[in-house]
């Protein structure tokens, strides 16, 4: 049994069921279209799959669900996916205008225009630092509240004209597009990714029986730290420190299946882009208790 917490168009989920005839797989999405679309093309495999609608630390109450007390393996392959990227009128992408959405579930209700019409410029800049790592998030903050009291922003296209105004010219020839860091700030805001990161990562790693493992694939460094840290402490020993020993029962319950975290090869990048930024964690649970 295998958990694909991240769905999108279902091109991890239809691989493994291609490859192990004998897999079954609970399929997460809070995205209903995303769901659809992997639906059409899992249909083949449709007595195989249990399909989701939730974020991917819904994984508890999916598992129940679907009647399954452990699991095999969890994949996550988180931010934004392609399917989203290439659906321009989702707001997801700075490269056409399109509407302020940006949200992953259409039916949550905070969108990108409404943090940028409303937000606050300390908590604005507050969102771009913590979130975008923006190093000019105050002058951008800054510049949005003095936008909006002439006009209310409505679109990408906007936005990214003001951030070009904001940003320096030294800046904005280096370290790739300039509305990159803002987007990626009000997509985490509006969807709450790494609050959900945060709880699904340790409910993925319960959820695995022993020899089970779990895959992460982050694609910038906020999302890559917090699978960093729940690694660490998940292949730490509980032993108490200062003991000369290891106490039995209480060595580490996962072991390590990655050097760091792993990099796409260049044939790869050559390939898919998009996957040039990847960085890939996997554990594998060695110790603890598990029901089959």
């Amino acid at each position: 049994m295998l958990i694909d917490g991240t769905l999108g168009a279902g091109g991890h989920s239809e691989r493994f069921l291609t490859q192990f005839p004998g897999l079954r797989l609970i399929a997460l999405d809070r995205d209903p279209n995303a769901l659809a679309i992997a639906g059409a093309r899992l249909a083949p495999f449709a007595d195989r799959v249990t399909f989701v609608r939730t974020r991917y630390d819904g994984i508890p109450a999916a598992m129940a669900e679907a009647g399954v007390e452990r699991v095999d393996g969890v994949l996550f392959d988180l931010g934004v996916s392609s399917m989203q990227l290439d659906q321009k009128q989702r707001g997801f992408s700075y490269s056409v205008d399109a509407p302020l959405d940006m949200r992953m579930d259409p039916d949550a209700r905070l969108t990108a225009a409404e943090i940028l019409n409303t937000y606050d410029a300390k908590d604005l800049a507050r969102l771009l630092r913590d979130f975008g790592e923006e190093r000019f998030a105050g002058r951008i903050a800054d510049k949005i509240v003095r936008r909006r009291a002439q006009q209310p922003f409505e679109t990408t296209a906007e936005l990214v004209e003001l951030l070009y105004e904001a940003i320096p010219a030294p800046a904005r020839r280096t370290g790739g597009h300039p509305a990159k860091r803002t987007f990626q700030a009000l997509r985490i805001a509006v969807n709450g990714e790494l609050e959900s990161l945060r709880a699904a990562v340790p409910a993925a790693l319960a959820a695995l029986r022993p020899g089970g493992r779990i895959v992460v694939m982050a694609y910038q460094s906020l999302e890559d730290r917090i699978v960093k840290n729940a690694f660490a402490a998940a292949t730490a020993s509980r032993t108490p420190p200062g003991l000369p020993i290891e106490l039995p029962g209480h060595e580490p319950e996962f072991v390590t299946l990655t050097r760091g975290a792993e990099r796409a090869r260049a044939d790869e990048i050559e390939r898919n882009p998009r996957s040039a930024p990847v960085r890939l964690r996997a554990l594998e649970k060695v110790g603890g208790r598990g029901n089959s």
